[in-house]
């Protein structure tokens, strides 16, 4: 049983056009994405997914692994899967997705997130979420809340603050989910070919197709938070924590 990342990639965005390209403090934010990827230890290998030969240019000038796939996929996790097509990868071999606007992706948590795989063998599909810190993160729609249940399996994610506090003197955890996932080849060919699910195309989340077909998604909480550029103006935050960490 292999654990392979891959990272989709795709240059057209309405948001920001040519994201995996940006540069943050000199790099491009793929190049930062696949380097702290690499730096996994449970992982055997990391490629790039991507339809655009600009990507495709980039990632090989640092010497990253790429696959070309096609301009049809609806989502980044058809373009993962058919990249795991085309690696030949087994049934059984753990695939990761990765986002390719998370430049500051902690190597341990993606660790963690296959670590389910290898302590249960039912397991499908798993995530990651974070407690979140910064208040503000409650109440956005851009960051995607979490619940789970005793067993650590998600019940439900939401744009919405998760779950919403009756009463205010009652104190608890919010989960932000972090997008990032990992799946068995298997599972991954049964998931793309789910029917869009209604609460998905509410709330515009594909995870949630795998909780109304009645799968599984385990969730892995993890310390290290993995904030994402949606935005040209996001680069300048990304930056400023590069800066704290020299």
């Amino acid at each position: 049983m292999k654990s392979v990342i891959i990272i989709p990639a795709r240059y057209h965005s309405t948001r920001f056009e040519g994201k995996p390209l940006a540069k943050i403090c000199g790099k491009p934010m793929i190049q930062r994405v696949y380097e702290n990827s690499k730096k996994a230890e449970k992982i055997n290998h990391v490629i790039v997914a991507t339809d655009d030969h600009r990507i495709a240019e980039a990632v090989r000038a640092f010497s990253g692994e790429v696959i070309m796939t096609s301009d049809q996929n609806r989502s980044g996790t058809d373009r993962v899967a058919e990249a795991a097509e085309k690696m030949g990868l087994s049934s059984k071999d753990i695939i990761v997705n990765v986002q390719g606007d998370q430049p500051l992706i902690a190597p341990q948590c993606l660790d963690e997130v296959i670590r389910p795989f290898y302590d249960d063998s039912e397991i499908e599909m798993s995530t990651l979420a974070f407690k979140i810190i910064r208040k503000e993160e409650i109440t956005n729609p851009k960051d995607v809340k979490v619940t789970f249940d005793q067993n650590g399996f998600a019940l439900y994610f939401s744009r919405s603050p998760i779950p919403f506090g009756r009463d205010r003197s009652t104190n608890f955890d919010t989960y932000k989910h972090l997008g990032i996932y990992a799946y068995t080849k298997q599972y991954l060919d049964i998931f793309r070919n789910l029917p869009e699910g209604r609460l998905e195309k509410i709330e515009k989340l594909e995870q949630l197709r795998a909780l109304e077909h009645g799968h599984k998604i385990k969730v892995v909480l993890t310390e290290y938070d993995s904030p994402e550029v949606d935005l040209a103006e996001d680069i300048e935050r990304i930056e400023k924590i590069l800066g704290s960490f020299k």
